[in-house]
């Protein structure tokens, strides 16, 4: 049986099962994004650093982007961790409005429903 007891102000649209699929699929998600970081800026041994200066400038940039977008995701995982921790998790930081339950299931890390994610990104 399916207990649908909701948590919180922000998160009253997610059950107590949601919240915690969603926990752990983003602490799977730090977990690979600090792993990723450890790979891409990890000490340079010597015959690394020979592979390094044997690569292309465009493969180093390349390098360069994945670890900055791996912080960036990494930060956002550890947001919403924060935000579930506090309460405020699920609630959109735009309209206060609660994140719909699929959009949070494809990305849990996710600040802003489908509409004011729509309006942020055309505004860039």
């Amino acid at each position: 049986m399916v207990n649908h007891q909701t948590i919180g102000d922000g998160t009253a649209h997610l059950s107590a099962e949601d919240l915690a699929a969603l926990r752990e699929n983003l602490h799977e998600q730090r977990l690979f994004r600090q792993e990723q970081l450890r790979q891409l800026t990890g000490p340079v041994t010597s015959r690394a650093e020979d592979r390094l200066r044997q690569r292309a400038s465009a493969q180093i940039e390349v390098h360069v982007k994945l670890a900055a977008t791996a912080r960036m995701v990494l930060a956002d995982v550890e947001a919403a961790l924060t935000r579930m921790n506090d309460g405020s998790y699920g609630a959109c930081h735009l309209c206060r409005r609660p994140i719909d339950r699929e959009r949070l299931t494809i990305v849990p890390q996710a600040r802003y429903c489908a509409r004011c994610q729509q309006v942020r990104e055309a505004i860039r």
